[in-house]
């Protein structure tokens, strides 16, 4: 009898042991697994009951889904039901697996999606081969790449695998940054191009010391060339001006439900690389899609055998059989207890979370009102209903979609008086460009200047936020400038005129306004054309306002688009007026060449246009920059003189840079002479030669196939 108490107390300590061992490893740390989700999102969109409408129409989708996408290149969506009780799903398993692998993790997650987030009606899971979004919304014919999931690698470029890299040195910093920049817009470009599965792999090979780096990219393949290639930049943008997160990183990652871009120093896809990419040489397609990869299913280890049956207890074991069951159903009971308690701990952070957001942004219509009344009468800013919006443009209608905005979709409407307009929409759910929406209704309204986008009226009701602008019939000017077949219909004269139009918009904003403002994200894409070619500076969802008295500023908050940015500001955070000087001149050499300053474009022995202009410059071969479809059709000195005042923009101390006053007065002198410029901002980091000498890359490096990630939903 003393040994059966004992062996039952040994029993019940090894079980309640074991219990705690799997909750506290697996549910409090859990691995990396592929069977794992990477992350969740329950929507607050309603709940549903278990014999409801919504349950019947999601599990009819449940029984199609899966096998649809595992037979259609790993892509599909359905619809089940009509407004108000419709239920759409969306599944999307990644390029590299296979059939098998894709149906198994879509099975997954729809089971995990109903353990996770019990009876919402919008759920939205990632996992490492595939993600499922399902709602009672109608979100299919959006491109909205929504439910953002932030993840890096603790490890930074600073270990023995990049050994001579001085972890305070922002040049460092820089050039990696750079050839990230440089792998994933490459593999983009292949990906977006690719109509069938919107999917892409590649490799770069820098140096023999240096780590080969890997990317991934992938959009929903419905989504059309330009929208995919759009919403590819978008991440790389964020992942490259996020420095918070991601400078520096071995590896980063960003999930959305549209697309998402990944990069490495190690393998981490099935198969051959779809592109190789050299840090100097052009793009090298390997072949037209990756070889099939192999099944990811998990195997068992070589040599193992599967476990043996456990004979059931017989004769007198009877009772001590059932004190164990007992006591295993109990302390299953207590283990299930706390996970449910876990659970609703995080679900109601997650709700505090939201609410906390919206009181930062509580602006109403009554504020909204409040603000306006206070405007000069000549300010045509008006306040609309939702509903007039929502007629304007069809309900929002994909037909009438322009694109995607600094913080979301742009559609084009017209208003009752025939009235065209550019409606940018925020859904305050997102969590996202809340900062930069209350920026432009408090600035650019104020803003009066033929060469600034003019901004209408604004719609604020309940978690709708809308900003309604002119619209733009030629969309922006990066739509031509960096199309070889839209380029030519930019004639050199033309270009002079958006060069001028664009310096006078941003004289006024730095000196002529009734308010001090430096922009901080002039790029091509916030420049738009009107009928007559006429460039208006957009997107006022960065700019700062200036004192009378402030020269420069500091933010920890470093905002913007790379390639773009001038080294004090992305280095220090240290901006001016000297910061879109800056930014102007590397506008300004674009416009010339016709090329991305962050593209993928081979520039002789640089990596970017500012390293190719000043080679050139200082060789005497200037016109060689010049863009081919201008052909013969330009006025040399003024071609000269626009790429001389651009490399004095792009100078690396900002004293050295001249005021937007300065540049009108040499753009308009005929007079041939002017400064000599000094070297611009980053050109050490893009020769490879000198940046392998300054970074003394030696030995051989070793591939490590372990990356830790931190998500962080967005």
């Amino acid at each position: 009898m003393h040994t059966a108490t004992v062996s039952i107390s040994f029993l019940f300590s090894f079980l309640f042991s074991f219990l705690f061992f799997f909750f506290f490893f697996f549910i409090l740390h859990p691995s990396p697994s592929s069977a794992d989700p990477f992350y969740h999102f329950c929507d607050d969109n309603g709940n549903y009951t278990a014999n409801s409408a919504y349950a019947t129409k999601l599990n009819q989708i449940l029984s199609s889904l899966p096998t649809n996408a595992s037979r259609s290149s790993g892509f599909a969506k359905s619809t089940v039901g009509s407004i108000p009780n419709i239920v759409s799903a969306l599944a999307l398993c990644r390029g590299d697996s296979n059939s098998s692998s894709c149906r198994s993790c879509l099975d997954l997650a729809f089971q995990e999606a109903a353990q996770l987030c019990p009876y919402f009606t919008s759920v939205t899971i990632y996992y490492d081969l595939c993600l499922l979004s399902y709602s009672n919304q109608l979100f299919l014919s959006s491109t909205d790449n929504s439910h953002q999931v932030f993840a890096w690698n603790v490890n930074n470029i600073t270990d023995k695998r990049f050994a001579g890299w001085d972890p305070k040195s922002a040049a460092n910093y820089t050039f990696f940054n750079s050839l990230i920049n440089k792998l994933l817009t490459s593999i983009a470009d292949w990906a977006a191009n690719d109509s069938t599965s919107r999917f892409a792999t590649g490799e770069m090979n820098i140096t023999n010391a240096f780590p080969t780096l890997y990317g991934l990219v992938q959009c929903t393949p419905d989504m059309s060339n330009m929208q995919c290639h759009e919403c590819l930049q978008d991440l790389t943008n964020e992942m490259l001006r996020n420095l918070s997160y991601f400078d520096g990183r071995q590896g980063a990652r960003i999930l959305g439900v549209r697309c998402n871009v990944r990069y490495e120093a190690y393998t981490f896809y099935d198969g051959d690389s779809m592109v190789k990419i050299s840090s100097l040489a052009p793009i090298i397609p390997i072949g037209n899609s990756p070889a099939p990869p192999p099944s990811t299913v998990p195997r068992s280890p070589p040599g193992s055998s599967p476990p043996s049956p456990v004979a059931p207890p017989s004769g007198g074991k009877s009772k001590l059989w059932i004190i164990i069951t007992t006591t295993s159903l109990a302390l299953l009971f207590s283990f299930s207890l706390l996970c449910f308690l876990w659970i609703k701990r995080k679900r109601r952070a997650r709700e505090e979370k939201k609410r906390e957001l919206q009181r930062e942004f509580n602006i109403t219509t009554n504020e909204a009102s409040r603000l306006w009344k206070n405007e000069d009468s000549n300010s045509k800013f008006s306040l609309y209903s939702f509903s007039q919006i929502a007629d304007a443009t069809n309900h929002f209608s994909p037909e009438n979609k322009l694109g995607e905005g600094g913080f979301g979709p742009v559609y084009k409407g017209q208003l009752p008086d025939r009235l065209e307009i550019a409606a940018k929409r925020l859904s305050a759910r997102s969590g996202q460009g809340q900062v930069e929406f209350k920026n432009e209704i408090q600035l650019i309204a104020k803003l009066q200047h033929r060469n600034l986008v003019s901004l209408i009226g604004c719609c604020i009701e309940g978690e709708e936020k809308i900003l309604i602008y002119e619209y733009m019939p030629n969309k922006s000017l990066d739509f031509f400038l960096f199309d070889q077949t839209k380029g030519a219909l930019l004639d050199w004269s033309k270009r002079f005129h958006i060069i001028e139009g664009i310096a006078q918009g941003l004289l006024y904003l730095h000196k002529h306004s009734r308010l001090r403002i430096i922009h901080r994200d002039l790029k091509a894409s916030n420049i738009l054309l009107d009928r007559d070619m006429n460039p208006k500076i957009s997107d006022f969802g960065m700019a700062r306002i200036f004192g009378s008295n402030e020269n420069q500023a500091n933010t920890n908050r470093i905002v913007g688009t790379y390639g773009y940015m001038s080294p004090e500001y992305a280095f220090e955070g240290l901006f001016s007026i000297k910061s879109d000087v800056f930014s102007f001149g590397v506008l300004l050499l674009e416009i010339v060449s016709g090329k991305r300053n962050a593209g993928f474009y081979q520039f002789g022995n640089s990596v970017n246009l500012l390293g190719y202009a000043w080679e050139l410059w200082k060789e005497g071969k200037w016109f060689e920059l010049i863009d081919a479809s201008l052909g013969d059709g330009y006025d040399r000195v003024e071609l000269e003189r626009s790429i001389n005042i651009a490399l004095m923009c792009v100078q690396e101390n900002a004293v050295d840079r001249p005021t937007m006053s300065n540049v009108i007065t040499m753009l308009s002198n005929d007079s041939p002479s002017l400064p000599d410029p000094k070297q611009p901002a980053f050109f050490n980091l893009r020769i490879a030669t000198e940046a392998e000498e300054l970074l003394n890359l030696t030995g051989t490096c070793s591939v490590n196939d372990v990356t830790i990630t931190t998500p962080y939903g967005r």
